[in-house]
């Protein structure tokens, strides 16, 4: 009885053991490969899953991994992988050296965001995804460097990434895999370059300064000038507009002392009518009066004789009064 009842209780360890072996639990975004005797079976999906113990038996898959030691270094190691990760990875492959077409050898550090699509291809169209990927990225980034100057290289670098993630999005579709996107994140030209590209720089930016210096002072001398010619025409305008209103000015004098002066004569001219003098001799009195006045005038106790005409004049005088009284 002992000895059956030990067989027994082998038999039901064995059966509990068998048939844990037989369920998988897969977790969210992965998958498993599941091989029956040696051929593919079926993809489990997340979640619980059963399998017939030592018929059915997941597929190991060849994985290329980085892994940080406690010294900060990485290493990169091979391993066996059952579970197959369906979320975006990414990988950061080491420096290379690569050659451009004007024989630069320059160092590029880049990155790679891929994603399995298909688990069935990754696993049995390719031993190793990573390292064909790290492979097939080396590679075609050497020859698209290789047909570019280094001047090209280092300011087009969205064009390396588009190009080189479409070749590579194209090279592992029957992978099973899908590329979304490639980053180029660092270019470093040797030690003699960098130092020849920093000279042309700093030159480039004294010669953009002393072009940025004479610009200014053109501008400056150019806006100088404008203001003096402008200033030259304000005052030449307002000597012209002072010129204008003084002759204006002058005109309307004249016409008005014309007018009085017409004002004048035309009285006295009704005041000759009135009188019945004669308008010759009222002038010719005017005159001789203004001279004589002009002879007195400066010097005191002065003899004055006159001709014996300027009596007929003088006669003249009292006519004259008469028509000044006869213009009050």
């Amino acid at each position: 009885m002992g000895t059956i009842g030990f067989i027994l209780t082998v038999i039901v360890v064995l059966v509990i053991v068998i048939g844990t072996k037989g369920i998988r639990i897969v977790p969210q975004a992965h998958t498993m490969i599941i091989e029956r005797l040696g051929r593919y079976h079926e993809t489990l999906v997340s979640g619980i899953n059963f399998i017939i113990p030592i018929i059915d038996k997941p597929r190991d898959m060849d994985w290329k991994a980085s892994r940080k030691t406690f010294d900060g270094r990485s290493i990169i190691e091979n391993r066996k992988i059952t579970l197959i990760d369906l979320r975006e990875a990414v990988y950061d492959f080491p420096r290379q050296n690569v050659i451009t077409r004007d024989n630069v050898v320059i160092e590029i550090d880049a990155i790679i965001y891929y994603q399995i699509t298909n688990p069935m291809k990754a696993v049995y169209e390719i031993q190793n995804l990573p390292d064909a990927i790290e492979k097939l990225t080396k590679t075609t980034l050497r020859n698209i460097i290789g047909e570019m100057d280094l001047d090209e290289t280092l300011s087009s670098r969205d064009k390396i990434n588009h190009k080189l993630r479409d070749i590579l999005d194209d090279a592992t579709d029957k992978w099973g895999v899908k590329v979304n996107r490639v980053e180029i994140q660092d270019i470093q030209p040797p030690h003699d370059i960098r130092e020849a590209m920093e000279k042309q720089m700093r030159a480039e930016r004294d010669r953009r300064a002393i072009i940025l210096n004479a610009e200014g002072d053109k501008s400056a001398r150019i806006l100088e000038s404008e203001g003096y010619r402008q200033k030259e025409i304000n005052q030449a305008d307002g000597d012209k507009q002072a010129r204008i209103l003084q002759a204006e000015g002058e005109a309307q004098a004249k016409i008005r002392i014309a007018e009085a002066e017409a004002q004048a004569l035309k009285l006295v001219a009704d005041a000759l009518k009135a009188t019945k003098m004669d308008a010759g001799s009222y002038l010719v009195a005017l005159k001789y009066i203004e001279a004589f006045r002009n002879i007195s005038e400066g010097e005191k106790d002065k003899v004055i004789f006159m001709p014996y005409e300027a009596t007929g004049v003088l006669s003249s005088i009292g006519s004259i009064k008469e028509i000044f009284n006869v213009q009050k």
